[in-house]
């Protein structure tokens, strides 16, 4: 609408005239946004060809007890408040304000983290304090007793979290991003906000800053590397192949019904890819059975101990799912269990687990690797052996 109405102006040229129409109150305000957050900088601009009184000069308004401009929320207010014609003859007015909140801990390091003010005469030297989910009142007295107002809305807003990417190769960085105005806390300069970036294979992770992308942007981007062979350390994150790794960011800055004092945690995942495929990622050579007991010696409804010699033979740890089935000679499943164990890099792992056959036959034991139970994915070929059981 602003576009039209200067277009307009453009093709009908604003002579200067010596004061306004008072019998036509036409001054329209309009403002950037149609929201604002708590510490955005507002620009408003006012359209008022009947007080651009010279066509030679840049005039300005709003900065006279007569014919003040406020600019207020319900506890504060700024005013006279001057705005300055845009060019010469334009009839084009504009000021910007900055807003700066009220004394809260946004990010729950247990420190205020705004510095709320209110002074300022204009056009660009105003600080007005702002509650969450008040409204900030533009007024303006064209005339004796002839007063126009626009209004916006001040509000909070539930921030996202995201990676760039669904999958991550140890080659290429991790890019995450963070959108949440509310941290644009100072919109003159670059904020950062911290966030918590964890793995499958380290679940405490690290803690990074995230950086502005721009002075008011409320976008914010964190980049870390990925190490097989490292810990977790500054922006370096510790992870092996197939990990899911996790980004959290905490909000304090929630809408109603949420409370100021509310905080919400939002999180996002990925996944890691390598060049070594799962499949190969642990060795499951054929099972044994007992301590060095032989097969004679095992009976009907004895104990007999099932042994697994898993090897890793990557530079890497690897967290991994033991499975053990065991079917009878007529294919069901006579006993199913598993166990949730980790391998280090370059190592050999017995795993054991505990059988009692319940009668005489044929059986067939079964293992499988798997990363997890939830989301399986084999890390190693299935292996069988049968066993008779007189």
């Amino acid at each position: 609408m602003l576009h039209l109405l200067l277009f307009s102006l453009v093709l009908l040229p604003a002579f200067g005239q010596s004061g306004p129409d008072y019998g036509n109150p036409y001054s329209p305000i309009f403002t950037d946004k149609p929201v604002y957050s708590w510490t955005d900088k507002m620009k408003i601009t006012i359209v008022a060809p009947s007080w651009n009184t010279s066509k030679h000069l840049i005039d300005s308004i709003g900065d006279s007890n007569t014919h003040p401009i406020k600019i207020s929320t319900s506890e504060h207010s700024l005013g006279p408040y001057k705005f300055t014609e845009t060019d010469a003859n334009s009839g084009v007015f504009t000021a910007e304000v900055i807003l700066t909140g009220f004394a809260h801990d946004a990010d729950g390091d247990r420190d205020f983290d705004t510095n709320p003010r209110t002074f300022g005469s204009g056009p660009t030297s105003g600080f007005l304090e702002a509650d969450r989910d008040s409204a900030i009142t533009v007024s303006f007295e064209f005339a004796d007793g002839v007063v126009l107002v626009e209004s916006v809305p001040v509000s909070w807003n539930v921030g996202t979290i995201n990676f760039t990417e669904d999958l991550f190769s140890f080659e290429n960085p991790v890019t995450v991003n963070v959108v949440d105005v509310d941290m644009n806390l100072n919109p003159e300069a670059m904020d950062n906000i911290p966030i918590q970036i964890f793995s499958d294979s380290d679940v405490a992770g690290i803690e990074v800053n995230a950086v502005e992308t721009s002075e008011s942007s409320g976008s914010f981007i964190a980049v870390v590397s990925l190490s097989e062979n490292s810990p977790s350390s500054g922006n370096r994150l510790h992870s092996v192949p197939g990990d899911a790794i996790f980004a959290k960011y905490d909000d304090y800055t929630l809408p109603k019904p949420y409370s100021k004092s509310d905080n919400l945690e939002i999180e996002t995942l990925a996944r890691v890819d390598s060049s070594a495929l799962p499949i190969g990622r642990i060795k499951n050579p054929p099972i044994t059975y007992g301590l060095g007991n032989s097969l004679e010696s095992f009976s009907p409804n004895s104990q007999m101990q099932i042994v697994g010699t898993l090897s890793n033979e990557h530079n890497f740890k690897q967290k991994f799912v033991y499975m053990f089935q065991v079917k009878n000679d007529e294919n069901t499943v006579d006993s199913l269990s598993w166990i949730q164990v980790e391998i280090p890099a370059n190592q050999v792992l017995d795993v054991y687990q505990s059988w009692i056959p319940k009668k005489s036959g044929v059986y067939e034991v079964q293992t499988f690797v798997w990363n997890s139970i939830n989301d399986p994915i084999a890390l190693s070929s299935p292996a069988s052996t049968m066993i008779a059981i007189p």
